[in-house]
Formats: C-alpha cells, sequence, structure tokens
C-alpha cells in the first residue's frame, strides 16, 4: 500500500523537484498526486513500497536539514547586506493594499465590539 511522504501544500516546486530527485537517486518508486480542481487537496507525492518509507522518511528529513542551513544562512546574508524586505519595503510596494488590511481590522474589531457595547446599555 502507498504511504504519503510529502503533501504538497504550500510547498514550493523546487522543493518537490529536489524530493523527487533524491527518491530517483535511492531508487525509490514513488508518484505524485495532482491537486483536486476544488481546492480540496493539494497533491502529494507517495511512495509504492511500504519498505521504503522509513529510509525516504530519513532522507526528507537530512534535506530538510541542509535547505533550513541554505536558507538561514541566506536569510542572514541578506540581512548582513542590508537587502532583506521591511514591512516599510511592503508598505511602499502596495500602499492601497495595506490601507485596506488596517481598514478591515478596524472593522473586525469594532464589529467583535458591537455585542458587548449592547449588553452593557
Amino acid at each position: 500500500m502507498a504511504k504519503l511522504l510529502l503533501n504538497l501544500r504550500y510547498v514550493p516546486e523546487d522543493e518537490a523537484a529536489d524530493v523527487r530527485d533524491f527518491l530517483d537517486a535511492a531508487g525509490m518508486e514513488w508518484y505524485q498526486t495532482r491537486p483536486s480542481p476544488f481546492g480540496i487537496s493539494h497533491g502529494g507525492i507517495w511512495l509504492r513500497n511500504n519498505e521504503d518509507f522509513a529510509e525516504a522518511k530519513r532522507l526528507m528529513a537530512e534535506y530538510q536539514r541542509g535547505r533550513q542551513a541554505r536558507a538561514r544562512a541566506a536569510r542572514e546574508r541578506a540581512e548582513r547586506e542590508g537587502t532583506t524586505e521591511t514591512f516599510a519595503d511592503i508598505a511602499r510596494a502596495d500602499p492601497v493594499r495595506l490601507v485596506m488590511i488596517v481598514l478591515a481590522i478596524i472593522f473586525l474589531i469594532g464589529l467583535m465590539a458591537v455585542p458587548g457595547y449592547m449588553l452593557s446599555r
């Protein structure tokens, strides 16, 4: 029976490609399911043989440690070089979106306060 190795929800394509590559390199049989048309399932990478699952999980953990180290190093390098994206950068890039989000938050807080206000009268 097949076992799910990686749910592809929020997984970048480069990470999924790396996982497929290391499974191929290890000689493990796998297949990938596509996302559902209604967004219920985002697909996944499955192993065909249960016997390969423990080794695949070990390889996956090793890959994730390496990916995490690379991402942290890239973040630290960007911080040293001053190229990290800040809140001010995001606000300058799309100020209308920022204003709309703030207005939505204020509206929702007000909406949540109405029952308390009505009960206190």
